[in-house]
């Protein structure tokens, strides 16, 4: 019997793509005990797909580099 996985979802930040296949959600969550994590994934049904979860100096990181690349 496959695992179940615990998860919450603190706080909708933005819907960046909707689809048939799912919707492409930024959100902040919750996974078993860790500490919430930014997190950057597709939502099916309610259901999490393959994403990308980010620590705050991980996102924090991007963010700099987001802003080099999208010239801002």
């Amino acid at each position: 019997m496959p695992q179940e996985f615990k998860y919450e979802v603190v706080k909708n930040v933005a819907v960046l793509n909707e689809d048939k296949g799912g919707d492409k959600q930024f959100n902040i969550v919750k996974w078993g005990d860790l500490e919430p994590m930014y997190d950057i994934r597709r939502w099916k049904a309610g259901q999490p797909n393959k994403g990308l979860a980010l620590t705050r100096e991980e996102a924090e990181k991007l963010f700099d580099a987001l802003k080099v690349e999208l010239g801002k």
